[in-house]
């Protein structure tokens, strides 16, 4: 089944592909559920010991009585159930290692090496195990390294316990105490120092990964609280911004009050005059002219409410000349009568890909500040010119200016040259922060007397 065959109009993740198959045993091999990192670690190995001896011991007696007819010795029918018990525990083991049960599984396995050990060395002697205690080492590497401290020393106690009883029954057949005894001590001797190289290994290998998982521990858990430190300033930093969005709308709500009343007049004057027509045609121009008033009222209200409405940030594609114009009106609203505007806008500017209300918001908070400069009246400039790749709009006013101090703290948070309560300064602030967020900047060219004219440079988008 390909990926358009799939059921509900699903699509596979990623196509199977045959050279990949061999991935697919290993990842079960390695994926078991055990919780503790360092056993997580030692599964593998230990898997492949159980395996090793489940088969292994199982396969040579098969192969002696199957292939070679070699009858049994006197007691090796005790030696083979003694090996064929190390290969069930073995299998058991692996069985519980897959169902996560790790802990009783390297149990399981020491235990049985534990019980059988001491019976071999009992039946055959410390001399005839010689060539198998290389081996013993391996059981002793498997409690350290995969179980703890406590199972390294009890299985190195145990190998000793072997060592001293195959010694017994040397010297009960043999004779020459003193010999064997020397030997069996310097072999006890060599395995006490392979414990302690083993004890100190295992020890700093499991430190040294305690440390790591506790690093990463730290990591993940300053990373969560960052995550979260920076989704609560964003949602401070949204707050501010609708915060100004209503300071704004206040700001004019006074001319928007004037307007609509204006228009309100206006309906009224039609309406009268709708009322005395002694002619149709008088009547319906009456009607028309309301229409259009009440028309003008609503597109100022929707216009306005759109603008103090909170939404989630919106990126859209629009055109420069046709945001700025239109502003005119709620520009015209904040500045009142006193105050003059100006465009100059380049014909055929590129387009801008940000959110249109935080447009809108930058150009008002600039005009706002340009109104508290020109008390007394002036001109409120707007121009926009391609540079390159970027759209640079330019707002000019010919208020009182200001000074090298001020142009320089101005786009400062909670920075104002208003009086107490007139103004928290953060207006320019979140214009700069709404700027420098979509890639842009921004600056001021500022004299006293001589006006501010406040530069924007926006990313435009390619054609």
């Amino acid at each position: 089944m390909t990926g358009e065959d799939l059921p509900s109009g699903k699509r596979s993740e990623r196509p199977f592909r045959w050279r990949d198959a061999w991935r697919l045993p290993w990842e079960w091999w390695r994926n078991v559920p055990v919780a503790d990192p360092v056993d997580r670690r030692n599964a593998p190995m230990l898997q492949l010991i159980c395996v090793l001896l489940a088969v292994l011991p199982a396969a040579a007696w098969a192969y002696r009585f199957l292939a070679l007819d070699i009858p049994l010795r006197p007691g090796e029918l005790t030696s083979m159930a003694l090996s064929l018990s190390v290969c069930a525990a073995a299998a058991g083991s692996f069985v519980l290692i897959r169902y996560g049960r790790f802990a009783w599984a390297s149990r399981l396995l020491l235990v049985a090496f534990a019980v059988t050990v001491i019976p071999a060395y009992g039946l055959t002697g410390f001399t005839a195990q010689r060539f198998e205690q290389p081996v013993l080492v391996i059981w002793m590497a498997v409690a350290g390294l995969v179980v703890g401290r406590a199972a390294l020393w009890l299985m190195f106690a145990t190998i000793v316990t072997a060592f001293y009883l195959g010694i017994a029954v040397d010297v009960a057949r043999q004779g020459e105490a003193a010999a064997l005894y020397s030997d069996a001590t310097f072999s006890a001797a060599m395995f006490l120092m392979i414990a302690i190289v083993l004890d100190r290994s295992a020890c700093s290998l499991r430190q040294s990964l305690r440390e790591a998982t506790d690093r990463g521990s730290d990591l993940l858990e300053a990373n969560r609280l960052l995550k979260r430190e920076m989704a609560e300033r964003e949602k401070a930093r949204e707050q501010l911004v609708h915060a100004q969005k209503v300071e704004m709308v206040g700001r004019l709500a006074s001319g928007t009050a004037h307007d609509f009343g204006n228009l309100l007049s206006i309906i009224d004057g039609y309406a009268r005059k709708g009322m005395r027509a002694d002619r149709l045609e008088a009547a319906r121009d009456a009607f028309q002219g309301i229409e259009t008033a009440s028309k003008s009222a609503a597109f100022l209200i929707r216009k306005l409410l759109a603008f103090a409405r909170k939404e989630e940030y919106k990126e859209e594609v629009f055109d420069v000349d046709e945001a700025l114009r239109g502003l005119a009106p709620m520009l015209g609203q904040l500045f009142g009568s006193r105050v003059a505007q100006e465009y100059a806008l380049d014909p055929g500017l590129p387009k801008l890909r940000l959110d249109k209300h935080r447009f809108e918001l930058m150009v008002l908070n600039i005009a706002a500040n340009a109104e508290h400069a020109m008390p007394d009246g002036g001109l409120f400039r707007i121009s926009a010119t391609k540079d390159g790749g970027d759209v640079v709009i330019r707002l000019s006013d010919t208020g009182s200016g200001m000074d090298e101090d001020v142009v320089a703290r101005m786009f400062e948070p909670f920075f104002s040259t208003k009086p107490a309560g007139a103004g928290v300064g953060l207006g320019l602030s979140i214009v700069r922060d709404l700027v420098t967020g979509i890639g842009g900047d921004i600056s001021a060219d500022s004299e006293p007397g001589e006006g501010t004219t406040i530069a924007i440079r926006l990313p435009a988008v390619e054609p």
